[in-house]
């Protein structure tokens, strides 16, 4: 016996992992199968292994980040048109409460929703 190794087999580390995260795994293990022609090739196989399901980890990642970029211009659309809409309706709730008849009272009725609206 070796110093301070037991002679059981020790368990699979993948065993540990919870249902979601073995599932994970092999997605990733499957992903970088793609690859097998080049990581077969390399000196030493498992890290070759794990380059390559790290250029598949990018590839997914760019992926997302496109389809979140042709998201975004209509996402900011929608804000803004929520925004107005909002800023509409503060104003008249306003101007319903104070009621300006003078242009300090507009003037202080429109400095009141550009505060509310920082909300």
């Amino acid at each position: 016996m070796v110093f301070g190794l037991d002679e059981r087999k020790k368990e699979d580390w993948k065993e540990f992992l919870t249902t979601e995260a073995k599932q994970t795994l092999m997605n990733i293990i499957d992903s970088a199968k793609r690859h097998r022609g080049a990581y077969s090739q390399a000196d030493d196989v498992k890290i070759a292994q794990l380059w390559s399901a790290l250029i598949e980890m990018k590839n997914e990642l760019d992926q997302v980040k496109q389809t979140l970029g042709k998201l975004e211009e209509p996402w900011r659309s929608i804000v803004e048109v929520g925004d107005v809409e909002k800023r509409k309706t503060v104003e008249k709730l306003v101007e319903e409460l104070i009621k300006p008849v003078d242009e300090d009272t507009k003037e202080a009725t429109k400095k009141l929703v550009d505060s509310l609206m920082r909300f």
